[in-house]
């Protein structure tokens, strides 16, 4: 993905879950014993569970999966490629039409931004809009699994799934070795050195590893998601690097090695560089424990 559409989206057992729910029979959706309808959300009021939804959120669609509410998608945007699975159709997320949506005959659409005000065209349609906005901490994460548990009739699930998230980030980043100075880390969005900040969600995360952000300096818009420059970059001298940018832009610790300056960084000549899935670092969904075990392991092969 691009850097614009990675910042925009500022992300083990779980993918065995994940899986599972995956199998889930199109057919025939499974609610919570104990759901009842009407149900409300924020603005968002169903008198049933819905039985059609159509997510144009690529992380969306994953948390709808993962809590056992598959089987009522009917329809994804072209970016959700998580489960395989899923009824990826040519709708765009990024600029969504109402009419292309309102066709599939939604009786739920959730997405992360309104963009070309499709809220307000579908809700004019009569068709009910749930807008999860890309996470700033981990506690939205939890909160959006909870409030799609509750619109698609998932409660129970929805609620052990953010329990089991919570267990496993906290067994992660427990036994993480004591230091005396922290290590420093750079967190690459493409090669062209944007980057994000602790601010950010992901950057949330690097702290709960107790990681140092050589980005935070560089962001005096205060945006998030500054552009470093190789002389910053390089005399920050980062003991990690994570490179998000692995699919998109093909980087790994090979390139990184020929770019000018870059063979004498700490990160690069010991081999500290670590190469991302970028779908799972662009995301905020449940795979967020793939990215923080990917985070704890580097850490961990760096001697305390």
């Amino acid at each position: 993905m691009s850097r614009r559409a990675l910042a925009a989206l500022a992300a083990g057992g779980l993918v065995a879950a994940l899986a599972a729910c995956a199998t889930n029979d199109p057919a025939a959706p499974a609610p919570s014993s104990a759901a009842v309808y009407p149900v409300t959300v924020g603005s968002v009021t169903l008198p049933a569970q819905p039985v059609k939804i159509v997510s144009l959120s690529p992380t969306l669609t994953e948390m709808l999966y993962a809590i056992g509410a598959g089987g009522q998608v009917s329809a994804v945007d072209d970016n959700s490629n998580f489960p395989a699975n899923a009824p990826k159709t040519e709708l765009s997320g990024f600029q969504p039409n109402a009419e292309a949506v309102a066709a599939k005959s939604p009786d739920l659409v959730v997405l992360d931004t309104d963009a070309n005000n499709v809220v307000a065209q579908l809700t004019t349609l009569k068709i009910p809009v749930y807008v999860a906005p890309a996470a700033v901490t981990l506690d939205d994460t939890y909160r959006q699994l909870t409030e799609l548990g509750t619109l698609t009739g998932h409660t129970a699930e929805a609620t052990a799934l953010t329990g089991r998230l919570k267990d496993d980030i906290a067994k992660l980043v427990k036994d993480l070795p004591k230091r005396a100075t922290p290590l420093s880390y750079y967190y690459e969005l493409d090669p062209t050195l944007y980057s994000v900040t602790s601010k950010t969600f992901i950057g949330s995360l690097f702290e709960l590893a107790g990681l140092k952000n050589v980005a935070d300096a560089a962001d005096t818009k205060g945006s998030g998601y500054p552009q470093l420059s190789a002389e910053s970059l390089i005399k920050s001298n980062p003991d990690l690097i994570f490179l998000a940018d692995t699919k998109c832009c093909k980087q790994s610790l090979d390139t990184v090695k020929t770019r000018a300056g870059w063979a004498g960084l700490t990160a690069v000549s010991k081999g500290q560089v670590v190469a991302l899935d970028d779908d799972i670092a662009s995301r905020w969904g449940p795979r967020v424990v793939d990215l923080v075990r990917a985070i704890v392991d580097a850490v961990n092969k760096v001697p305390a």
